[in-house]
Protein backbone atom coordinates (compact mmCIF):
# COMPACT_ATOMS: atom_id res chain seq x y z
CA UNK A 1 0.00 0.00 0.00
CA UNK A 2 1.53 3.41 -1.30
CA UNK A 3 0.33 5.81 1.13
CA UNK A 4 1.31 9.74 1.93
CA UNK A 5 1.48 11.29 5.30
CA UNK A 6 1.17 15.11 5.87
CA UNK A 7 1.44 16.01 9.56
CA UNK A 8 1.11 19.92 9.62
CA UNK A 9 2.33 21.55 13.62
CA UNK A 10 2.05 25.14 14.37
CA UNK A 11 3.04 26.48 17.43
CA UNK A 12 1.47 30.28 18.14
CA UNK A 13 2.89 32.92 20.63
CA UNK A 14 0.92 35.70 21.94
CA UNK A 15 4.08 37.98 22.11
CA UNK A 16 7.12 37.62 19.98
CA UNK A 17 9.32 35.14 21.44
CA UNK A 18 13.68 35.53 20.56
CA UNK A 19 14.56 31.95 20.09
CA UNK A 20 13.45 28.87 19.14
CA UNK A 21 15.12 25.06 19.67
CA UNK A 22 13.44 22.27 18.48
CA UNK A 23 13.50 18.19 17.74
CA UNK A 24 11.19 16.42 15.69
CA UNK A 25 10.50 12.21 15.07
CA UNK A 26 8.16 12.58 11.95
CA UNK A 27 10.28 10.80 9.67
CA UNK A 28 9.22 7.09 8.48
CA UNK A 29 11.46 4.19 9.42
CA UNK A 30 12.85 1.98 6.87
CA UNK A 31 12.25 -1.44 7.27
CA UNK A 32 11.63 -4.64 5.42
CA UNK A 33 7.62 -3.57 5.93
CA UNK A 34 8.25 -0.26 5.51
CA UNK A 35 9.92 1.60 2.22
CA UNK A 36 10.20 5.16 3.23
CA UNK A 37 9.94 6.94 -0.58
CA UNK A 38 10.39 10.26 0.22
CA UNK A 39 10.16 12.42 3.20
CA UNK A 40 10.84 16.44 3.24
CA UNK A 41 10.49 18.76 6.55
CA UNK A 42 9.63 22.47 5.85
CA UNK A 43 10.41 25.39 8.80
CA UNK A 44 8.87 28.50 8.77
CA UNK A 45 10.24 30.92 9.31
CA UNK A 46 13.22 28.78 7.75
CA UNK A 47 16.02 27.05 9.75
CA UNK A 48 18.99 25.17 8.62
CA UNK A 49 18.38 20.82 9.58
CA UNK A 50 20.29 19.33 11.31
CA UNK A 51 19.65 15.36 11.71
CA UNK A 52 21.44 12.38 14.27
CA UNK A 53 19.83 8.84 14.93
CA UNK A 54 18.78 8.55 18.15
CA UNK A 55 19.61 5.40 20.81
CA UNK A 56 16.90 3.91 19.60
CA UNK A 57 17.93 4.15 15.85
CA UNK A 58 15.16 6.44 15.18
CA UNK A 59 15.85 9.64 12.60
CA UNK A 60 15.66 12.69 14.93
CA UNK A 61 15.68 16.34 13.35
CA UNK A 62 16.83 19.66 15.10
CA UNK A 63 16.94 23.18 14.68
CA UNK A 64 17.68 26.57 15.94
CA UNK A 65 15.40 29.63 14.83
CA UNK A 66 17.22 32.73 16.44
CA UNK A 67 15.14 35.21 15.09
CA UNK A 68 11.98 37.01 16.61
CA UNK A 69 8.82 35.32 15.85
CA UNK A 70 4.99 35.06 16.94
CA UNK A 71 4.47 31.49 15.02
CA UNK A 72 6.60 28.68 13.86
CA UNK A 73 5.41 25.91 11.62
CA UNK A 74 6.43 22.80 11.04
CA UNK A 75 4.98 20.41 8.01
CA UNK A 76 6.10 17.08 7.18
CA UNK A 77 5.13 15.25 4.03
CA UNK A 78 6.34 11.14 3.80
CA UNK A 79 5.44 8.81 0.43
CA UNK A 80 5.37 5.27 2.37
CA UNK A 81 5.41 1.89 0.70
CA UNK A 82 4.11 -1.00 3.12
CA UNK A 83 3.39 -3.89 3.14
CA UNK A 84 0.80 -6.48 5.24
CA UNK A 85 2.59 -8.16 8.11
CA UNK A 86 3.35 -11.93 7.73
CA UNK A 87 0.10 -14.27 8.70
CA UNK A 88 1.01 -14.98 12.72
CA UNK A 89 0.64 -18.50 14.15
CA UNK A 90 -2.64 -19.73 16.51
CA UNK A 91 -0.03 -20.62 19.11
CA UNK A 92 2.96 -20.74 20.03
CA UNK A 93 4.53 -23.70 22.06
CA UNK A 94 4.70 -22.95 25.73
CA UNK A 95 8.39 -23.05 25.81
CA UNK A 96 8.65 -19.86 24.58
CA UNK A 97 8.10 -18.46 28.22
CA UNK A 98 11.50 -20.38 29.14
CA UNK A 99 12.91 -18.69 25.65
CA UNK A 100 12.02 -14.75 27.06
CA UNK A 101 13.76 -15.88 30.31
CA UNK A 102 16.96 -16.52 28.62
CA UNK A 103 20.31 -14.30 29.62
CA UNK A 104 20.53 -13.74 25.60
CA UNK A 105 17.03 -12.31 25.25
CA UNK A 106 17.02 -10.33 28.07
CA UNK A 107 20.15 -8.55 27.90
CA UNK A 108 19.21 -7.80 24.13
CA UNK A 109 15.94 -6.13 25.20
CA UNK A 110 17.21 -4.64 28.42
CA UNK A 111 15.51 -1.06 27.64
CA UNK A 112 11.95 -2.44 26.48
CA UNK A 113 11.89 -4.93 29.56
CA UNK A 114 11.88 -2.93 32.54
CA UNK A 115 9.32 0.10 33.68
CA UNK A 116 9.76 3.72 32.55
CA UNK A 117 8.03 7.07 32.53
CA UNK A 118 4.93 6.58 31.13
CA UNK A 119 4.57 2.90 31.37
CA UNK A 120 4.66 1.53 34.96
CA UNK A 121 2.88 -0.17 37.11
CA UNK A 122 0.81 1.94 39.82
CA UNK A 123 -1.79 0.25 42.42
CA UNK A 124 -4.43 1.14 39.77
CA UNK A 125 -2.77 -0.94 37.49
CA UNK A 126 -2.37 -3.53 39.77
CA UNK A 127 -6.06 -3.32 41.12
CA UNK A 128 -7.69 -3.50 36.69
CA UNK A 129 -5.02 -6.57 36.56
CA UNK A 130 -7.02 -8.30 39.35
CA UNK A 131 -10.58 -6.80 38.29
CA UNK A 132 -10.18 -8.16 34.63
CA UNK A 133 -7.66 -11.21 36.14
CA UNK A 134 -5.01 -10.56 33.65
CA UNK A 135 -2.57 -12.74 35.16
CA UNK A 136 -4.61 -15.45 34.14
CA UNK A 137 -3.55 -15.21 30.56
CA UNK A 138 0.14 -16.33 31.58
CA UNK A 139 -1.95 -19.87 31.59
CA UNK A 140 -1.50 -19.66 27.57
CA UNK A 141 1.39 -19.13 25.43
CA UNK A 142 3.24 -15.37 25.30
CA UNK A 143 1.25 -15.21 21.58
CA UNK A 144 -1.79 -15.67 22.45
CA UNK A 145 -1.35 -13.89 25.62
CA UNK A 146 -0.28 -11.02 23.92
CA UNK A 147 -3.13 -10.85 21.78
CA UNK A 148 -5.67 -12.01 24.57
CA UNK A 149 -4.59 -8.69 26.80
CA UNK A 150 -4.84 -6.34 23.61
CA UNK A 151 -8.22 -7.62 23.52
CA UNK A 152 -9.28 -6.80 27.07
CA UNK A 153 -8.00 -3.46 26.90
CA UNK A 154 -9.49 -2.49 23.85
CA UNK A 155 -12.98 -3.71 25.72
CA UNK A 156 -12.48 -2.16 29.14
CA UNK A 157 -12.01 1.39 27.63
CA UNK A 158 -13.42 3.39 25.91
CA UNK A 159 -12.02 5.52 23.18
CA UNK A 160 -12.47 9.85 24.28
CA UNK A 161 -10.21 12.45 22.95
CA UNK A 162 -10.09 15.09 25.32
CA UNK A 163 -10.38 13.04 28.90
CA UNK A 164 -6.47 12.72 29.12
CA UNK A 165 -3.40 14.91 28.34
CA UNK A 166 -0.26 14.49 26.51
CA UNK A 167 1.57 13.77 29.99
CA UNK A 168 -1.30 12.46 31.86
CA UNK A 169 -0.31 9.27 33.82
CA UNK A 170 -1.80 5.89 33.08
CA UNK A 171 -3.84 6.29 36.38
CA UNK A 172 -6.37 8.82 34.81
CA UNK A 173 -7.54 6.88 31.82
CA UNK A 174 -7.51 3.79 34.38
CA UNK A 175 -9.74 5.82 36.72
CA UNK A 176 -12.11 6.76 34.31
CA UNK A 177 -11.75 3.78 31.70
CA UNK A 178 -11.87 6.13 28.71
CA UNK A 179 -9.05 7.51 27.08
CA UNK A 180 -7.39 7.37 23.59
CA UNK A 181 -4.23 5.23 21.82
CA UNK A 182 -1.63 7.15 23.88
CA UNK A 183 -3.18 5.72 26.99
CA UNK A 184 -3.65 2.42 26.04
CA UNK A 185 -0.18 1.51 24.93
CA UNK A 186 1.21 2.48 28.04
CA UNK A 187 -0.95 0.43 29.88
CA UNK A 188 -0.18 -2.55 27.52
CA UNK A 189 3.50 -1.85 27.58
CA UNK A 190 3.30 -1.84 31.59
CA UNK A 191 1.51 -5.22 31.61
CA UNK A 192 4.23 -6.59 29.25
CA UNK A 193 7.22 -6.05 31.19
CA UNK A 194 5.72 -7.39 34.19
CA UNK A 195 5.24 -10.93 32.88
CA UNK A 196 8.90 -10.59 30.89
CA UNK A 197 8.38 -9.99 27.58
CA UNK A 198 10.05 -6.88 26.01
CA UNK A 199 7.59 -4.37 24.38
CA UNK A 200 8.38 -0.85 23.15
CA UNK A 201 6.17 2.04 22.44
CA UNK A 202 5.68 2.65 18.61
CA UNK A 203 4.84 6.31 17.48
CA UNK A 204 3.49 6.86 13.95
CA UNK A 205 0.64 7.44 11.82
CA UNK A 206 -2.56 5.24 11.02
CA UNK A 207 -4.58 5.38 7.67
CA UNK A 208 -8.15 5.17 9.06
CA UNK A 209 -10.86 3.08 8.68
CA UNK A 210 -13.89 4.15 10.28
CA UNK A 211 -16.16 1.64 8.77
CA UNK A 212 -13.86 -1.33 9.44
CA UNK A 213 -14.15 -0.44 13.44
CA UNK A 214 -11.57 1.88 13.63
CA UNK A 215 -11.51 4.11 16.74
CA UNK A 216 -8.34 6.38 16.20
CA UNK A 217 -8.98 9.92 15.02
CA UNK A 218 -8.17 10.46 11.49
CA UNK A 219 -6.55 13.54 12.30
CA UNK A 220 -3.94 12.59 14.71
CA UNK A 221 -1.01 10.80 15.23
CA UNK A 222 -1.04 7.04 16.27
CA UNK A 223 0.57 4.60 18.61
CA UNK A 224 0.44 1.21 19.23
CA UNK A 225 2.72 -1.56 21.08
CA UNK A 226 5.60 -3.74 19.27
CA UNK A 227 6.37 -6.99 21.34
CA UNK A 228 9.37 -9.16 20.87
CA UNK A 229 8.54 -13.58 20.97
CA UNK A 230 12.08 -15.20 20.16
CA UNK A 231 10.03 -17.44 17.81
CA UNK A 232 8.70 -14.60 15.55
CA UNK A 233 10.58 -11.71 16.48
CA UNK A 234 8.61 -8.15 16.96
CA UNK A 235 5.38 -8.09 16.38
CA UNK A 236 3.03 -5.17 16.66
CA UNK A 237 -0.46 -4.86 18.27
CA UNK A 238 -2.54 -1.60 18.25
CA UNK A 239 -5.10 -2.62 21.25
CA UNK A 240 -6.95 1.24 20.60
CA UNK A 241 -8.51 -0.95 17.49
CA UNK A 242 -7.33 -4.57 18.88
CA UNK A 243 -5.85 -5.20 15.45
CA UNK A 244 -2.35 -6.71 14.62
CA UNK A 245 -0.76 -3.63 13.26
CA UNK A 246 -0.05 -4.21 9.54
CA UNK A 247 0.11 -2.02 6.28
CA UNK A 248 -2.14 0.17 7.45
CA UNK A 249 0.07 1.30 10.41
CA UNK A 250 3.34 3.37 9.36
CA UNK A 251 6.05 3.56 12.17
CA UNK A 252 7.83 6.84 12.58
CA UNK A 253 10.03 6.30 15.84
CA UNK A 254 10.18 3.62 18.77
CA UNK A 255 11.24 4.22 22.42
CA UNK A 256 10.53 3.04 25.38
CA UNK A 257 7.47 5.13 25.86
CA UNK A 258 5.82 8.43 24.84
CA UNK A 259 7.93 10.72 26.73
CA UNK A 260 11.27 8.76 24.32
CA UNK A 261 9.83 9.80 20.73
CA UNK A 262 7.18 12.75 20.72
CA UNK A 263 6.52 13.75 17.53
CA UNK A 264 7.96 17.32 18.35
CA UNK A 265 10.15 18.79 21.51
CA UNK A 266 11.59 22.24 22.35
CA UNK A 267 12.39 25.26 24.47
CA UNK A 268 11.70 28.88 23.44
CA UNK A 269 13.20 32.06 24.51
CA UNK A 270 10.50 34.58 25.78
CA UNK A 271 7.91 35.59 28.56
CA UNK A 272 4.95 34.92 26.57
CA UNK A 273 1.78 31.98 26.22
CA UNK A 274 1.97 29.25 23.44
CA UNK A 275 -0.82 27.62 21.84
CA UNK A 276 -0.03 24.71 19.80
CA UNK A 277 -2.64 23.81 16.60
CA UNK A 278 -2.08 19.79 14.97
CA UNK A 279 -3.53 18.39 11.85
CA UNK A 280 -2.51 15.29 10.18
CA UNK A 281 -3.46 13.37 7.10
CA UNK A 282 -2.95 10.33 5.97
CA UNK A 283 -4.43 8.90 1.93
CA UNK A 284 -3.40 6.56 -0.25
CA UNK A 285 -1.13 8.08 -2.67
CA UNK A 286 -2.91 8.73 -6.34
CA UNK A 287 -1.20 10.23 -9.43
CA UNK A 288 -0.77 13.61 -8.15
CA UNK A 289 0.97 13.98 -5.16
CA UNK A 290 -0.87 17.57 -4.29
CA UNK A 291 -1.54 18.45 -0.64
CA UNK A 292 -5.05 17.64 0.88
CA UNK A 293 -7.05 20.17 0.87
CA UNK A 294 -9.68 18.14 3.73
CA UNK A 295 -6.68 18.35 6.31
CA UNK A 296 -7.61 20.37 9.68
CA UNK A 297 -5.88 22.36 11.61
CA UNK A 298 -7.55 23.98 14.70
CA UNK A 299 -7.14 27.51 14.98
CA UNK A 300 -5.52 28.43 18.48
CA UNK A 301 -7.47 31.03 21.18
CA UNK A 302 -5.37 33.10 23.76
CA UNK A 303 -8.64 34.08 25.44
CA UNK A 304 -8.90 30.79 27.10
CA UNK A 305 -5.08 30.93 28.39
CA UNK A 306 -1.88 29.37 27.10
CA UNK A 307 -1.01 25.60 27.74
CA UNK A 308 2.80 27.45 29.62
CA UNK A 309 3.68 30.58 30.67
CA UNK A 310 7.35 31.12 30.94
CA UNK A 311 9.31 33.10 33.64
CA UNK A 312 9.78 36.91 32.78
CA UNK A 313 12.55 36.89 30.42
CA UNK A 314 13.13 33.22 31.39
CA UNK A 315 13.63 30.53 28.95
CA UNK A 316 10.29 28.54 28.81
CA UNK A 317 9.80 24.59 27.93
CA UNK A 318 7.52 23.86 25.39
CA UNK A 319 7.19 20.63 24.97
CA UNK A 320 5.40 19.12 22.19
CA UNK A 321 1.66 18.24 23.72
CA UNK A 322 0.40 16.65 20.32
CA UNK A 323 -1.06 13.91 21.82
CA UNK A 324 -1.33 10.24 20.28
CA UNK A 325 -5.01 9.27 19.57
Amino acid sequence: MLLEVRHVTQYHYAEPVRESVMEVWMQPQKGARQRLVSFELDVDPAAQLFSYADPFGNAVYHFDVPQRHDRLNIVARSAVETQAAAPLPEALDMGEWDRLRSDFVRGENFDFLHHHGFAIETEALRAFIAERKIDELKALDPLRAVRELSRIIYEAFEYEAGVTHADSPIDQALGVRRGVCQDFTHIMLAICRAWGVPARYVSGYLFTDRKGGDRSDPDATHAWVEVFLPSIRWIGLDPTNNVIAGERHIAAAVGRDYNDVPPSRGVYKGDAESQLAVGVSVRRARAALTEPEFIRVAQPSFSRGGRRRGPAGGLAYDQQQQQQQ
